[in-house]
């Protein structure tokens, strides 16, 4: 099959295919005459196997891994194991940061009164200026 029809059988565009191949996390297809790359199933396999990785998160550079781990059929699920535990404390960790921001947008957010006005402590915030003080809003 050409790349077109590899893309649609895994979900991976042809241009991520193409990357994919270009910094060697697949390997170069066959050639047509014509120059055309050539996939077949177990190609379509890998492809699938990256896209769900990177669905889940992973890195190139975990997806990498996985995919070797993947193919060495002597390997230990533990080295599995340890891939995916380190990645769901990086999932943590950028959660807290997330609910962080959303604490601290929610507050800027009450802060500013959204009227008429020029002030606002969402823009003072990101531009390094002093919070402004919580008001109550009209009819609080």
């Amino acid at each position: 099959m050409n790349i077109g029809q590899a893309s649609d059988a895994s979900g991976v565009s042809a241009k991520m295919i193409r990357y994919y191949e270009q910094i060697g996390l697949i390997r170069p297809m066959g050639r047509t005459g014509n120059n055309y790359r050539v996939y077949g199933d177990e190609e379509v396999h890998i492809l699938r196997f990256i896209k769900r990785a990177r669905n889940l998160g992973f890195s190139l550079e975990e997806t990498e891994t996985l995919l070797k781990l993947w193919q060495d059929k002597d390997r230990t699920s533990a080295s599995v194991k340890e891939v995916a535990e380190v990645h769901i404390v990086d999932l943590e960790r950028r959660i807290a940061e997330m609910q962080g921001m959303v604490k601290t947008l929610k507050h800027l957010s009450h802060c500013c009164s959204g009227d008429d006005r020029p002030n606002c402590p969402i823009l003072d915030d990101l531009a390094g200026a002093a919070p402004a003080p919580v008001r109550a809003k009209k009819g609080a």
